[in-house]
């Protein structure tokens, strides 16, 4: 570690004054990274439950139409039953 000429030339509680003052605005300058982690963690969270709320909605509507489709099917099917009755009754 190589320490600069001017560093050197000041009195050791200078320089002891100025490392602590460094790594307080160090210290603080984490402190404000982790905050905005935190923030960003936060909206992620926020925009997927979002995204799962509404996937679930779709589903239940893919759902509720596929039902709708199964009673068409089953109608269309009674449906051709009955003329197949029909016609053999004829």
């Amino acid at each position: 570690l190589r320490v600069p000429s001017e560093v050197s030339l000041l009195p050791p509680q200078v320089q002891l004054k100025n490392y602590k003052s460094e790594n307080e605005a160090l210290r603080l300058g984490q402190a404000a990274n982790l905050a905005t982690v935190r923030q960003n963690a936060d909206a992620a969270l926020q925009s997927l439950l979002t995204v799962i709320t509404n996937s679930r909605a779709s589903i239940r509507q893919l759902v509720s139409g596929a039902e709708s489709l199964q009673l068409v099917a089953d109608l269309l099917t009674s449906i051709d039953r009955i003329s197949e009755v029909s016609q053999d009754g004829q």
